[in-house]
């Protein structure tokens, strides 16, 4: 059988690596756009901080370990067409050449792509995006070559947090607009205002409300001309710009060749990870996730997920009967010295759905307070004031207080579909340094409980 995987990122790879798995006479074949097969594009940021020294290091595996397992990666190669009748594949070879391959099952796994403001500016030197290995190389021989004083970050998500962290250690003066009221609006705005303060308090100017509405060059420097959200123009001056405005599905060729997408234009699958045609999966970024609390399937890309969506679409591919068990938007992000995390549905988003939210905080020290160090924990837990069933979580807290291993009890919670009560059921671990015989996501258990009681 020949397994054709367009894409050898994290989906692709974990694709091709489960299929020989299960089958170790399929020698699966990888074509991918760039020359960087399996790099940890989540660890860009690090690269480009100086924190991560080598960039080969972002590599979980190199080639020649991959090509020992039994999987054949053609690099600088894009797919420009899908036959479905046929089961053809074209290709572009680095030379420019055509070719074309044959196919029993083919597995998409082409990521997303970054997105852009529909305004002027964005081909200006200096200006960049942040998506893949050949981004960052540019980025850092601009910041190299040009020695930048300071950086407009235009999107206050996650990149554009990670990035601000970066330039500052570098020494680059960072600017952040966001368009929404507040910094990382994966999170409550009130959430949201803890990052903002650490951000400021390590010098990064934080703008919100704020559309830009176009890039110009002045003299030796980029100006961003925005406009605050019911007030007048303004002009952000930088030495670089930064554009971290979010992304979109990469589908093509899929979506030639009539592979069906939803309303955000994610490709269409199944929990098997099937298409709506015979013997072709989606995988990834490029493709829809099921909402596990939700049971529906939305957009979701996130690296994790990509994992466990390639993995199915390999062992099904490899004629395995796997199926996707859901996503609950799990994430968690480090700026500067503070992490913060969510899982689940935050307020809006349970109201939204129709759910009746109860949301209750509590800011509790990480471990015994008696024991040096302790750090409070600002933990935010929503469940449904009707059912008691836990709805999410959002943690913020200094780095090294846990604060992705304590989503992580949540998300398991919510995995299992679980009562806020029985949080408390659970046998956590405990060490005065480390946490209190009621763990902080217990404690802020009982704390929702006690505000469902009052109401």
């Amino acid at each position: 059988m020949e397994l054709l995987l367009i894409g050898g990122s994290d989906a692709g790879i974990s694709a091709a690596l489960a299929a020989r798995q299960i089958n170790p006479a399929i020698r699966p074949t990888i074509v991918l756009a760039d020359q960087y097969p399996n790099f940890s594009i989540c660890g860009l940021p690090f690269y480009l901080s100086g924190e991560v020294v080598d960039w080969k290091t972002l590599a979980h595996r190199d080639l020649a370990a991959i090509e020992a397992q039994g999987i054949t990666v053609k690099p600088g190669q894009r797919c420009t067409a899908i036959d479905p009748i046929k089961k053809t594949a074209s290709l572009n070879t680095p030379s420019g050449a055509g070719q074309t391959m044959a196919w029993d099952k083919l597995v998409l796994c082409t990521g997303a792509r970054s997105t852009t403001p529909q305004i002027d500016g964005l081909d200006l030197p200096g200006v960049f995006c942040l998506r893949w290995m050949d981004d960052a190389f540019v980025i850092e021989e601009f910041i190299t070559r040009k020695k930048p004083k300071s950086i407009v970050i235009i999107g206050a998500g996650y990149i554009g947090m990670e990035i601000a962290d970066a330039m500052t250690r570098r020494g680059i003066a960072a600017t952040v607009m966001e368009y929404a009221p507040s910094v990382l609006s994966t999170l409550d705005p009130d959430m949201g205002g803890l990052v903002r303060s650490e951000l400021e308090n390590n010098g990064v100017t934080v703008l919100t409300g704020i559309s830009a509405k176009g890039i110009r060059q002045h003299e030796n420097r980029l100006v961003v001309d925005a406009r605050p959200s019911g007030g007048k123009d303004i002009e952000v001056a930088g030495d670089m710009v930064l554009v971290a405005t979010g992304a979109r599905p990469q589908t093509e060729p899929g979506l030639s060749a009539g592979i069906e997408t939803d309303f955000s234009g994610a490709i269409r699958v199944n929990s098997r990870m099937e298409t709506n045609l015979a013997d072709i999966y989606a995988a990834g970024d490029c493709a829809e996730t099921r909402h596990r609390l939700l049971d529906r399937n939305l957009w979701l890309p996130l690296g994790t997920t990509a994992h466990k969506q390639g993995k199915v679409a390999g062992e099904n591919a490899a004629g395995k009967t796997s199926q996707f068990a859901g996503s609950l938007g799990t994430q968690c992000v480090k700026i500067f010295s503070l992490v913060a995390a969510r899982t689940g549905l935050k307020q809006s988003e349970a109201e939204a759905e129709g759910f009746s939210p109860l949301s209750a905080d509590i800011r509790v020290p990480d471990h015994k307070a008696y024991y040096p160090g302790a750090k409070d924990l600002c933990i935010r837990i929503t469940g449904d004031a009707e059912t008691g069933k836990l709805l999410g979580t959002q943690i913020v807290g200094a780095h090294g207080t846990e604060v992705s291993k304590r989503i992580d009890i949540f998300a398991a919670a919510l995995h299992h579909f679980m009562d806020v009560n029985e949080i408390c059921d659970l046998d956590l671990s405990y060490t005065p340094p480390l946490s209190s015989p009621w763990d902080p996501v217990q404690m802020a258990a009982a704390g929702w409980e006690q505000n469902a009681r009052r109401k």
